[in-house]
């Protein structure tokens, strides 16, 4: 996946390549570098924790619900692949873009 967006569209929706930093004080967007959106977790990774609240978090952002996201690549590393259902690529830049300029 070097080289290519932080957010691509597939048929039922939109992936994302996000970089997860587990054990963080919140869970918040740290914002995005390379091909990769970066985001802190409170959760350690441990037992699927910071995975549940990777996904719980995102379907916050995204409005869309935890059951909507799956992990696709990655499950037991800092760099997965999720696939997002129901939901645009601009739609998931937006929300993103929306979270961020929250945090400012």
């Amino acid at each position: 996946m070097i080289g290519l967006s932080w957010v691509t569209s597939f048929s039922e929706g939109a992936r994302i390549q996000v970089r997860v930093q587990p054990r963080a004080s919140r869970n918040e967007i740290t914002g995005i570098r390379g091909d990769c959106l970066r985001i802190k977790l409170t959760a350690p990774p441990v037992d699927g924790e910071a995975n549940k609240r990777l996904t719980k978090f995102l379907g916050q952002v995204l409005r869309c619900g935890s059951g909507r996201i799956k992990i696709a690549r990655g499950a037991t590393g800092r760099c997965k692949l999720l696939e997002i259902t129901g939901v645009t690529e601009d739609e998931v830049r937006r929300l993103v873009g929306d979270c961020c300029q929250k945090r400012v």
